[in-house]
């Protein structure tokens, strides 16, 4: 058994194809918990020792300096662009720009988003820079974690914010789009070896960081492309 400890930004591909197929591969099952990054490292602090971990790629530094994970094993798996969706039968509003997307904001009944992931924290600042905070958070669909597209499928708001290969989780969550040059945020998420990791568990590593699961990625949304501009 191996223990994987994952962000949330990569649930869709290790669901819908990853683990499946590792699983098969390598005939060793893999114990999967999916939290936002933040969660993730305070259940490390608590401590937790899985045996690999994903999340963003900013967490890592802290990790190794408290010898959760092993030193130099951390790989760069992809990056992740915020997104807006909404339910199939509204509108899409003009996110083009960040004007607009101030306006699509400030014009919806609710706007859904989770403040303990890397989105919600970049989407929470966006707000404050666009001067709409008060506005939009009068009216927010505040979720503590998980996808925030499922508040748009079952009436609570209008958008949801949040990566895009989170929002594709929710099959009846229609994607807007990614947020505009001005406003967007890309988060690089990253995996590494736990420090008792057993050897199945560096199999799964290079399995995540090879090119099958890149092309999963892609197709879920993520960007395997590592020119893309990175603030996480």
């Amino acid at each position: 058994m191996i223990s994987l400890f994952s962000a949330l930004s990569v649930k869709k591909p290790l669901d819908d194809v990853l683990l499946t197929t590792f699983e098969s591969k390598h005939a060793v099952d893999v114990e999967v918990t999916f939290d936002p990054t933040t969660i993730l490292v305070e259940k490390i602090r608590d401590g937790a020792e899985p045996d690999v971990v994903i999340a963003v790629s900013t967490a890592f530094a802290g990790l190794e300096a408290a010898g959760a994970v092993t030193p130099d094993s951390r790989v760069v798996l992809a990056k992740s662009g915020i997104g807006i969706a909404t339910a199939p039968e509204l509108g899409d509003p003009d996110i083009g720009t960040v004007d607009a997307l101030r306006t699509a904001l400030t014009s919806a009944r609710s706007v859904a988003y989770s403040r303990s992931g890397a989105s919600g924290i970049h989407f929470a600042r966006l707000l404050e820079d666009l001067g709409i905070a008060d506005e939009v958070n009068a009216r927010a669909t505040v979720v503590e974690k998980g996808f925030t597209a499922l508040a748009v499928t079952d009436g609570r708001a209008d958008l949801a914010v949040q990566q895009i290969s989170e929002l594709k989780f929710v099959p009846r969550a229609r994607i807007v789009g990614p947020l505009p040059d001005g406003a967007q945020h890309y988060s690089e998420l990253s995996a590494a070896l736990g420090r008792s990791a057993p050897p199945e568990a560096a199999e799964l590593l290079r399995f995540l960081s090879g090119p099958e699961a890149r092309a999963a990625y892609r197709e879920a949304g993520l960007v395997t492309d590592t020119t893309a501009r990175t603030h996480a």
